[in-house]
């Protein structure tokens, strides 16, 4: 990590000009309290800056960005504003939210240039969702256990945002999936996910029959718990719980991971990036469909889901090499193994 020189702040009252510096600054102290800029009110970043994946170091600058605390962390919000503070001396421009306020957050998602999010592996993957739509990268600062997600801990991102923001990182992109599911001819919803959508059993602990095919040809009838519909990222996930294979995580694959089979197919299955799988729900009970294991939708017989791969990726801010992914997942498998 290079070393940061600190400088004083500049706040813009114009816009910025993509091409060259900001054309009108105000130089304050640094112990001056920051103003809050509605981000709303800035222009949106030509969208070939979001479509290309930089080298550290070579990074275009971040000039807006957000910064999403955890509603359930007491301590998050207030690092939130610590974080904001920090970021507007270092010349950004910032807004904060929630990041269970999705309504509010989508809002924002078109204008930002980062989103900084406080919290666990949950948090981002609720943040991945939404900003997936319009590319923007995502920062994750853990308050939680160790996670395959979060990037930095704690009391490493003072250091961390002055490097990001002078260029110093690279983006990692991960697969998404997107899901429909049907009633006959009804559409009854459509979800992304960043680590899986699962066609389960309820509340009662029966079986579900799942006649599954791929890219239209019939595969096989799973008789089981329910069936793990999984992107690589998801791979470490409740996929993994289920005895699936673990993947680096930017593999662009799709897995398929039965639940508890019983006198059916038991292996993983691992589908290329443009396979396409659909689901038909056989059962005399209600089923459920959930989504990133966060949002839950009820299934009668006779529903269909059908998953593929999204058009819209996760894109996630990275700092450290890409066999990071390695040591961290000895590290959560020790750290299970002791608890």
């Amino acid at each position: 990590m290079r070393h940061y020189t600190p400088r004083l702040p500049i706040r813009v009252v114009r816009t910025f000009d993509w091409t060259a510096i900001p054309i009108a600054v105000i130089i304050c102290p640094i112990s001056q309290k920051a103003q809050w800029m509605p981000v709303d009110k800035l222009p949106a970043a030509p969208a070939n800056l979001r479509a290309r994946i930089f080298p550290a170091g070579h990074a275009p600058t971040l000039h807006r960005v957000g910064v999403l605390y955890h509603p359930k962390i007491a301590a998050s919000d207030r690092l939130a504003q610590d974080i904001a503070v920090r970021l507007e001396q270092l010349g950004a421009q910032t807004w904060v939210g929630s990041t269970w306020d999705e309504e509010a957050v989508r809002a924002q998602t078109s204008q930002l240039d980062l989103l900084v999010v406080l919290g666990g592996d949950g948090s981002m993957l609720r943040a991945a969702r939404m900003g997936a739509q319009h590319g923007v990268p995502i920062l994750g600062i853990n308050l939680g256990r160790l996670g395959f997600l979060v990037e930095i801990r704690p009391d490493e991102w003072r250091e961390v945002l002055s490097h990001i923001l002078e260029g110093g990182y690279r983006i990692e992109e991960r697969m998404m999936l997107k899901a429909e599911s049907r009633r006959g001819e009804e559409l009854l919803g459509q979800h992304e996910a960043l680590n899986d959508v699962v066609v389960s059993r309820g509340s009662l602990a029966r079986i579900v029959r799942l006649h599954t095919h791929i890219d239209g040809d019939h595969l096989t009838q799973y008789v089981a718990d329910g069936l793990i519909v999984s992107t690589a990222t998801g791979s470490t996930a409740y996929a993994l719980a289920a005895g699936g294979p673990i993947l680096p995580p930017t593999l662009k694959n799709i897995l398929l991971i039965p639940i508890a089979p019983h006198l059916s197919m038991e292996r993983a299955i691992v589908l290329d990036q443009g396979a396409t799988v659909d689901m038909r729900i056989v059962t005399d009970h209600q089923a459920i469909l959930t989504v990133d294991g966060q949002f839950e939708f009820a299934l009668l017989d006779g529903d269909r889901v059908t998953v593929k791969a999204s058009s819209h990726v996760a894109r996630f801010v990275r700092l450290q090499p890409p066999s990071y992914f390695y040591r961290t997942l000895m590290e959560r498998l020790r750290m299970s193994s002791d608890e």
